[in-house]
């Protein structure tokens, strides 16, 4: 072919794709960018929970209080991986109940301990059959998290590094290693039935949405004594056991800036409240100029007046932010949410 008949071709190709993009409405451009950032979430999830599950099988094979500082911190960066991405509340992640496999929360009858000792003063060795086998209060992060931090456990004579403890744990962090890895996976697959189906479009803003109000009515709220029976109790919050309820928060308002607002700020720019956009990326902020210095445990700032007033400012800012999300954006883009959409995680 001759330079210019090439040129011709490659100019006319250039043009098709320009065509095409221009021709993608609003809402498939969001789609196709919230796509992307979700996988970039799960890219991330899968890669720390390998390095969860690594550590965990190398402190166990030769223990030291290095390799449990090691394991203690994978843990970590694996569980706030999952909370970025933990708002996605559809797709593959309903397969298998995998959401409750990766955080089985919340749990007001302690199932995840009542299961740890049963497993741990069974006479049959533990296999991944018997993971698979117990049901999502053994199969992820929380089980992980009681034999890490549960301070009575750790104080007794099954406490980590004890064999039996081991071998529980390095099955556990296999098994959120596997889900990891079968959700990006599945994720990458789910791709061509997302970008084309339209009812993508309300799921992805309701699942966000969910997000804000789970966690401003269940996670902050509840524990806050704001609801319920009006008590405050840091058992009402997740992550407890470890102290990171509150990074876990920051990790999740985190997310929702990183993999949801992008795509929720492309539609609002485009519809006719392009106002709300910038109003919202600025509460975003707002609710992260809180940490880190909220970056603590719950249960003291609880139990003190002088220290609550903290996470009453917190409660106030994730509170606006859910207003300007789940009313004026949701209205704003012809949104209904259903019946008390928050009943659930």
């Amino acid at each position: 072919m001759k330079p210019f008949s090439r040129l011709l071709c490659i100019s006319a190709a250039l043009l098709a794709l320009n065509a095409s993009a221009a021709a993608e409405t609003p809402a498939q451009q969001a789609r196709q960018q919230w796509h992307q950032e979700i996988l970039t979430g799960y890219e991330h999830l899968a890669e720390q929970a390998g390095a969860f599950a690594d550590a965990a099988g190398s402190w166990c094979s030769s223990p030291s209080e290095q390799g449990r500082t090691t394991t203690e911190k994978a843990w970590r960066e694996a569980f706030m991986a999952w909370q970025a991405v933990r708002f996605v509340n559809f797709g593959p992640i309903e397969t298998d109940n995998r959401s409750w496999q990766f955080q089985f929360w919340p749990d007001p009858k302690n199932l995840i301990a009542r299961k740890a000792r049963y497993l741990l003063s069974s006479d049959e060795p533990a296999t991944a059959g018997t993971i698979d086998d117990s049901g999502v209060a053994v199969q992820g992060f929380p089980m992980a998290e009681y034999l890490l931090f549960d301070q009575p456990f750790n104080q007794g004579e099954r406490a980590l590094p004890a064999g039996r403890s081991c071998d529980l744990l390095v099955l556990v962090a296999g098994h959120i290693r596997d889900t990891a890895d079968q959700q990006l996976r599945d994720w990458q697959a789910f791709r061509a039935p997302y970008l084309a189906n339209d009812q993508y479009h309300d799921t992805t803003i309701k699942a966000g949405m969910t997000a804000l109000e789970v966690l401003e009515e269940r996670r902050l709220a509840q524990p806050m004594g704001l609801r319920g029976n009006g008590k405050r109790s840091v058992y009402a919050a997740d992550a407890w056991r470890s102290g990171t309820s509150l990074a876990t928060l920051e990790a999740t308002v985190r997310g929702l800036k990183q993999h949801f607002l992008p795509g929720l700020t492309l539609l609002l720019e485009n519809g006719n409240q392009p106002e709300l956009a910038p109003r919202i990326r600025s509460q975003f902020d707002e609710v992260l100029e809180n940490f880190p210095d909220m970056d603590k445990p719950m249960a003291p700032l609880l139990a003190e007046d002088g220290h609550y007033s903290e996470l009453q400012g917190l409660f106030v800012d994730v509170s606006q932010l859910t207003t300007l999300v789940n009313d004026q954006a949701a209205v704003a883009l012809g949104v209904v949410r259903g019946f008390n959409s928050s009943d659930g995680d």
